[in-house]
């Protein structure tokens, strides 16, 4: 079967493979045949060695298709039904499931150090466990969640982590309050969903900050009340909040230089959630005065914050009642063998979403 395929950590193109298996099926499996998949910053990230991941590896994570096959043990789910890929997948038994922190789980993460791919030259990983970039994959069933039918492949796919990671911060981990003042840096896939979760929640002021002007202008037909490249986040600031800070600042890049602007950003007392998925050597640097005195509450927000499914349930009936826009974060399409383009299009910040057609 087709699969991109990342030879080696740091290279920035995949090779698209005819000679690649998927492996692993069996007891408490299935096998998906994957339709549509999107390009999530975090596949990027992976490639370049910023997120920890064994290569080979076929990345994608976020991604939607039908079972062809269950193993045995396995409930719930039918060859023919339709499904989205879930990456982190709750046990149910560990302490973080029992506490209701099914986010924090790690048994999806023990999924990536377990190659689910072969090809003539020897294994080869899945991102995150999984590895969408391809005709087929097998997973655990519980990364299995079923959609209704009236819910597109691509659709689906967004939900499967974008989109749920945007709104779940703003609705689970933030909770941002009706009138307060929000801004979000970084206004990508998961920024705009963020945006948009910050709208539900009744914010009255909701910045968008961005360098690349269309994602800006984007921003603004999904909910922001001002869009403003980084150079003039300060001015926003004095502005609408009069130099105090945002009630609520979003940091959906990854990286300590913003986050420690969105730090600044946030008004005393206020929220800073941090979103993006950084590297392991990016250090953020705080005094323990402005700690103590500013009293800023610093939420890192994992997979949304909450339960994937009821978020994955709350994404579709909102989406069903025209309350969040999923259409329009699909900015371009392209079929597998241009996954490069779609590569190109994420790290120039030409598109909010990419969704690759399989």
């Amino acid at each position: 079967m087709r699969a991109a395929v990342l030879h080696e950590i740091g290279q920035d193109k995949l090779e698209v493979l005819d000679d690649v298996e998927a492996v692993g099926f069996g007891p408490g499996r299935v096998r998906i045949r994957v339709r549509a998949t999107g390009l999530c910053h975090s596949d990027v990230s992976a490639m370049s060695g910023v997120l920890p991941q064994p290569a080979p590896f076929i990345p994608g994570h976020e991604g939607a298709g039908e079972i062809l096959d269950v193993g045995d043990g396995v409930t719930g789910l039918t060859p023919g039904q339709r499904v989205l890929l879930c990456w982190l997948p709750a046990c149910g038994s560990c302490a973080a499931c029992r506490r209701g922190q099914t986010q924090l789980c790690l048994a999806g993460f023990m999924n990536a150090g377990t190659p689910n791919f072969k090809r003539p030259g020897g294994d080869v990983f899945g991102f995150a466990g999984t590895g969408t970039f391809t005709e087929e994959v097998v997973v655990d069933a519980g990364c299995a969640v079923p959609i209704p039918d009236d819910v597109p492949f691509d659709i689906a796919a967004l939900i499967g982590c974008g989109v749920t990671t945007g709104l779940g911060a703003a609705i689970n981990t933030a909770k941002v309050e009706a009138g307060s003042s929000v801004a979000v840096i970084g206004c990508g896939g998961v920024g705009i969903s963020a945006i948009q979760g910050a709208r539900l929640q009744g914010a009255a002021q909701i910045v968008a900050v961005d360098p690349v002007e269309s994602r800006r202008e984007a921003a603004l037909r999904f909910g922001a009340t001002e869009a403003v490249a980084p150079e003039a986040l300060a001015d926003a600031k004095q502005r609408i909040t009069a130099g105090e800070g945002f009630d609520y600042v979003f940091e959906v890049v990854g990286k300590s230089a913003t986050a420690r602007t969105a730090y600044e950003t946030t008004r005393r007392g206020g929220t800073l959630c941090v979103v993006g998925a950084g590297a392991m050597d990016d250090h953020l640097r705080l005094n323990m005065f402005e700690l103590f005195f500013d009293e800023k509450r610093i939420l890192p927000s994992m997979y949304g914050g909450g339960d994937v499914l009821r978020s994955y349930e709350r994404a579709i009936a909102l989406w069903r009642a025209g309350r969040i826009d999923l259409e329009s974060l699909i900015t371009h399409r392209v079929p597998l063998a241009h996954i490069n383009e779609a590569l190109e299009q994420m790290r120039t910040g030409a598109s909010l979403r990419t969704c690759v057609e399989i």
